[in-house]
């Protein structure tokens, strides 16, 4: 994944370098070390100190001129709203403002004017808050220490803050914020393939590609059920060797089921079918340049393309795995959802609401396929289905559970006036007895009851698909859905 281009401004005021001869030299020390905290996880694009309305205007220009996913500005000591305001108007939002005190406490009974002002970062926060709302510009304030090992080596108060809870808490924030950043950059570019058509009758899941494009910005490419075809036929006997192996180091080849008659110990034949077509998948995904793929198709009566739509459970999974992830039954919506918590690091698993149990309040949450494999409680099983419910064909389907934890389930809807909307609850899988019917499956309990929980979060129209991950992501989705400009609804 591409790393963030992150925009770096400090601030002060040009008439204290006179008065205050080392302020602006340790503010530009200061600056220098947030730089190269930020640069550990992004490409960062320095504009240095801006201290008049003139370095303003040049700043902007040189930030416009480069291909930026967040701009922050690190208010060192005061600056008048005016020589910061020009800089961020023509960036991407929200600004991000850096409240970052360099010592915990002022040696109150040594401390001059100069020395106030290198730790005044405070004084000027307000008023660019109070600026910005009234420009309509959308901004995050994060505030706490700065946290350096030693500090500036001139200062009248311990600036060892590397270990304060309030320099450990603002880092994390601001790692999350560059984080978020990167995800919605790769998210952005992203090249989603669509394959099919959406399962028909769920009208929840429609969505038209330009919606897509215009609202997350990244491209969607209509793939025929013959470009599948194509690639499964060109596959080679090594590259369907490769994948059996593959296969059989990654999953539990099951016996039957001792509970569904319809889910049994996969035959030959599927598994060389199944096995063809994810070497197919890759082909096909390697060929389009794919980030992602949507897909479902019915086919009929048995024919080429009804068998290929059954088949390709095992490779979404082994693709959804490698970072494409796969969103069956045709839903975009979900598909999106899925890239992004891939691209946060979670995971990110195609999953419905499978049943409420109350009686251990948890909701039991799963899908036919495909799973996230690198998010699985042990190792995947893979079982023979005689039929897939609800569509048709028959074959080899993948039955696993996301690792006990934390978990984040993220969801894209669509609202009434055609925005992009996304939903997110944080819960943990807990341990227990799952379904073993040829599916995915997990027991996933929120800090809500079952019932309470169904009724906000349907309470916000959602699509019935989820991205589950693992971890609690909330932070970052948020700041990701801020960058992106899609509302966000948490559900706690």
């Amino acid at each position: 994944m591409d790393r963030a281009r992150i925009g770096v401004f400090g601030i002060g005021l040009a008439a204290y370098w006179d008065q205050f001869s080392a302020l602006k030299g340790r503010l530009i020390a200061y600056q220098t070390f947030i730089e190269r905290k930020i640069g550990e996880r992004a490409e960062v694009i320095s504009a240095g100190l801006v201290d008049t309305p003139y370095r303003a205007r040049e700043a902007a220009d040189q930030f416009a001129r480069e291909d930026l996913d967040l701009v922050v500005c690190y208010v060192g000591t005061y600056a008048t709203s005016s020589q910061v305001l020009p800089v961020v108007q023509r960036g991407p939002r929200p600004v991000l403002l850096l409240n970052l005190q360099p010592a915990a406490s002022l040696n109150y009974g040594e401390t001059d004017t100069g020395e106030w002002l290198a730790n005044c970062c405070a004084c000027s926060v307000p008023e660019l808050a109070g600026v910005f709302r009234r420009a309509r510009l959308e901004y995050a304030v994060v505030s706490g220490l700065l946290g350096m090992k030693d500090g500036y080596s001139e200062s009248r108060a311990d600036e060892n803050t590397e270990a304060h809870p309030a320099a450990r808490a603002a880092w994390r924030e601001i790692g999350e914020w560059i984080d978020a950043a990167s995800a919605a950059r790769a998210l952005r570019r992203a090249r989603i393939g669509f394959l099919g058509h959406t399962y028909p009758g769920m009208l929840d899941m429609y969505s038209d590609f330009t919606q897509h494009q215009a609202q997350v910005g990244n491209h969607i490419e209509v793939l025929e059920m013959c470009d599948l075809d194509q690639a499964v036929n060109e596959v080679t006997g090594d590259e369907l060797g490769r994948k059996r192996r593959e296969v059989e180091e990654v999953f539990e080849i099951s016996e039957d089921s001792p509970s569904d008659p319809l889910a049994k110990k996969p035959s030959e034949e599927e598994m060389e079918w199944a096995c063809r077509v994810a070497a197919g998948l890759d082909r096909l995904a390697d060929r389009f340049s794919l980030d992602a793929l949507a897909y479902y198709y019915r086919g009929l009566d048995g024919n080429r393309y009804e068998r290929l739509g059954a088949g390709v459970i095992l490779g979404c999974s082994l693709l959804t795995a490698r970072g494409i992830p796969c969103s069956g039954e045709g839903d975009l919506k979900n598909c999106q959802a899925m890239k992004l918590m891939d691209l946060l690091g979670a995971g990110g698993s195609y999953t419905e609401i499978y049943a409420m149990d109350f009686n251990e309040a948890f909701i039991l949450m799963g899908h036919d396929g495909p799973f996230h494999l690198t998010i699985a409680e042990g190792k995947p099983v893979l079982r023979g289905l005689g039929l897939y419910h609800g569509k048709r064909g028959y074959g080899v389907s993948v039955e696993a559970r996301v690792r006990t934890g934390p978990v984040t389930i993220l969801g894209m809807t669509q609202t009434a006036d055609g925005n992009l909307k996304l939903l997110a609850a944080e819960g943990e899988t807990v341990p227990g007895e799952i379904l073993r019917i040829g599916n995915t499956n997990s027991r996933v309990r929120f800090p809500l009851s079952p019932a309470e929980f169904m009724n906000r979060w349907t309470a916000e129209g959602p699509t019935h698909h989820v991205a589950l991950g693992v971890g609690h992501q909330a932070g970052k989705i948020e700041k990701a859905a801020r960058l992106l400009g899609i509302p966000l609804v948490k559900i706690v």
